[in-house]
């Protein structure tokens, strides 16, 4: 049904990179465009959120006749739409800007806005072609484009398995002479509309711009499809592989389920497969200790044997394996505690232990989330004395904290707390209200202060871009 100029195309992606730079590396995945559930999620958006979300825009103000012959500002219109033939408003907002950059244009003309979905034109049709003209005007366009999404598209799929055009999950196509594979209705009923890839890249730059979320450091999520558990970490997902690796070393509470179009928008790193401390054993007869992203060769089976580690634990592992890990300190027989050790000095205070030095913790709360039920080891006699004093513990990235008396909450992420201005952040990135640890101050404000969490946001990005 609708064919886009490719030239258009190149122009739009070149606005969108000025108003909207990405803080994290966007990767676009042709085969997945959007979820189902995001395609018909017609309650995303309040009509108010809609008019705020234009305000920086001509839609803002912009009035005109509805299809029932009423006339109403364009968020109603879209609003309305969107309720009757129950597609998302935030998918409606992404193509009124794939398609003519309707939301920032502040002066369009009125061709755009008569065709401003492209809906019923092809690459070769003119607007003044006389079989078209029963779908010239915005709110014919906002109402066709979505009618047909739903009752076109997503019907044919339910019905006969295909959209018009042959397009279905998990049938290969050739588009723009890449082959693609439709993961989803909703990537079928994109292309369909759009058969291009750079029309669709262009809708998934745009959507990940506006309606995705910056995970910061720290975050868990889980692909909503597949079950997968992701961490987010300096703007990659890696992927944990297996569920011990993922109690060693944190919290399942925390995970959020997000879907997989979010994911796609961070580049893959590499794989969490291993519990934290794992014993490794080479195929050079070498034994390494994991600890986090790091591996410590164990110098002699002396030093192997003093720490107390067992060869019934070694997991084998191939040189490819071990060559996805940094190269820690080597351990000999004088390393003390190189998994680390909570020792409890005689008056009652704890300390992490680990390659001889000792580190303060501040709280209880502190001790139970980053050691859960590790065991603690009474002090030897002036023990603690002869080690080194290292920074406090910390909590973990991606912990949600609070100060016992205070409304103010943070997350921990790369060590520092990053506040939490609003209700509204917090729910939109799907945090839990249980999960947040309330604690002494100085177990908080041990973490530096760092920025305020936000989620990618309409408003500053305009302005951003407006002071560049």
């Amino acid at each position: 049904m609708r064919n886009n100029n490719k030239n258009k195309i190149f122009a739009i992606l070149a606005i969108i990179s000025l108003f909207f730079p990405f803080t994290s590396k966007a990767t676009f995945n042709p085969n997945y465009l959007i979820s189902d559930a995001e395609l018909t999620n017609y309650v995303s958006m309040e009509m108010g959120d809609i008019q705020g979300f234009l305000e920086k825009g001509y839609l803002a103000d912009y009035k005109t006749t509805d299809i029932d012959g009423h006339t109403r500002y364009a968020a109603d219109i879209i609003w309305r739409a969107a309720q009757r033939n129950g597609i998302n408003p935030q998918v409606i907002l992404v193509m009124l800007q794939k398609e003519q950059s309707l939301v920032t244009d502040d002066n369009p003309s009125q061709d755009q806005l008569d065709w401003a979905l492209g809906y019923g034109v092809c690459d070769n049709c003119s607007h003044n072609n006389p079989d078209i003209q029963r779908w010239k005007g915005f709110a014919k366009q906002v109402n066709s484009t979505t009618l047909q999404i739903n009752e076109g598209y997503l019907a044919d799929l339910a019905e006969n398995g295909e959209t018009v055009m042959g397009f279905a999950p998990g049938v290969a196509c050739t588009i723009d002479d890449t082959l693609v594979v439709p993961a989803n209705n909703a990537t079928a009923a994109l292309y369909t509309y759009t058969p291009h890839l750079e029309g669709n890249e262009n809708f998934a730059v745009i959507w990940q711009a506006w309606f995705g979320l910056n995970y910061p450091t720290g975050t868990l999520l889980q692909d909503n499809e597949s079950g997968g558990v992701w961490l987010i970490k300096y703007g990659e997902r890696r992927p944990i592989t297996s569920r011990a690796a993922l109690l060693s070393r944190f919290n399942e509470d925390m995970i959020i389920a997000v879907a997989p179009s979010v994911l796609e928008a961070y580049p893959k790193g590499t794989a969490i497969s291993l519990p934290n401390y794992s014993l490794l054993h080479a195929e050079d007869g070498a034994i390494y200790l994991l600890v986090d992203d790091s591996i410590r060769h164990i110098a002699s089976m002396e030093a192997f044997r003093t720490i107390g580690f067992s060869t019934d634990d070694l997991v084998e592992v191939t040189t490819s394996e071990l060559a996805a890990y940094e190269m820690g300190e080597t351990i000999d027989v004088d390393t003390v505690y190189p998994q680390g050790a909570l020792i409890q000095n005689v008056d009652g205070g704890v300390y992490y232990v680990e390659d001889g030095i000792k580190h303060a913790i501040y709280s209880k709360e502190i001790l139970t989330a980053r050691f859960g039920n590790k065991t603690i080891v009474p002090a030897k006699v002036d023990e603690l004395w002869s080690y080194d004093t290292g920074e406090p513990v910390k909590f973990v990235d991606g912990t949600l904290v609070g100060i016992t008396g205070s409304p103010d909450i943070f997350l921990i992420s790369e060590g520092e707390r990053r506040p939490i201005v609003s209700e509204a952040i917090f729910l939109g990135f799907g945090f839990k209200w249980e999960n947040v640890i309330w604690t002494n101050e100085k177990s908080v404000n041990t973490h530096p202060l760092g920025e305020d969490l936000e989620s990618i946001n309409f408003d500053e990005n305009l302005q951003e871009a407006s002071t560049n």
